[in-house]
């Protein structure tokens, strides 16, 4: 597989449009309503939060976000690959690297919500993999059949 050049996004892109509102389609398929905590283009661009993007060949492969909470803690937020892409190591690649930049930002521990729904399993042992492990709600989360929370010291 060609190198993967992941890079801080400034959300304009038309492949970052349509795979962010992929992400969020297949947050509401799965999820209710009420229950759907994924970030829109609005709320991604908000100065708490940095963005990245992942290619190989030119193509769009994936994408993921930190948002930072606090000067010790940050969450994970926004983290989809590309279909095409699926199974080919770039979600871990994109995780490796938020990771690696929560740390040089003197960041203590990364905090994540994802989905319970089986859609969500392949995601949940990603982050196990990585040191994830699960917890209870955090920073304005509430307990929801529909989210699995996890937390990681770095």
């Amino acid at each position: 597989m060609p190198s993967i050049e992941i890079r801080v996004d400034d959300l304009s892109g038309d492949a970052i449009r349509t795979l962010i509102a992929r992400h969020l389609e297949g947050m509401h398929d799965t999820s209710p309503p009420e229950s759907v905590h994924a970030l829109d283009l609005d709320a991604l661009r908000h100065p708490s939060i940095t963005f990245w993007s992942a290619w190989i060949g030119g193509e769009l492969a994936g994408i993921g976000a930190l948002k930072q909470i606090d000067a010790e803690r940050g969450e994970l937020k926004s983290m989809r690959v590309d279909d095409r892409f699926r199974g080919s190591g770039i979600g871990r690649a994109i995780l490796l690297h938020i990771m690696a930049a929560a740390r040089e930002r003197g960041m203590k521990s990364l905090w994540l919500e994802t989905g319970s729904p089986d859609d969500f399993v392949p995601a949940q042992r990603l982050y196990e993999s990585e040191g994830f492990t699960r917890c209870g709600p955090f920073e304005g989360y509430t307990d929801d059949p529909f989210s699995v929370f996890m937390t990681r010291t770095l």
